[in-house]
């Protein structure tokens, strides 16, 4: 997995420490990891705003991908390379 993500997923725990009834534990929290997953994808795209050539989904999508070292995911999609 993605150095990153799993950065984010560390990130998106939560911690319960040990009570006179239960001892210590971890939770993952799903809404927390998307939240964080949102906001990674934005400074991505949003850190391309101001270059001078065109921005489109097409490269919204591959920069997506290759900040979280992933494949573009469809043949139909443009690469570009920067």
């Amino acid at each position: 997995m993605n150095k990153r993500i799993v950065e984010l997923a560390v990130q998106a725990r939560k911690h319960f420490p040990k009570t006179e009834t239960s001892d210590e534990y971890w939770v993952f929290d799903e809404e927390k990891f998307t939240e964080l997953i949102l906001q990674e994808c934005s400074k991505v795209i949003l850190k391309w705003k101001k270059e001078p050539f065109p921005f489109d989904e097409d490269l919204a999508v591959q920069l997506i991908h290759e900040h979280f070292g992933f494949e573009v995911p469809h043949k139909h999609i443009k690469v570009i390379k920067i």
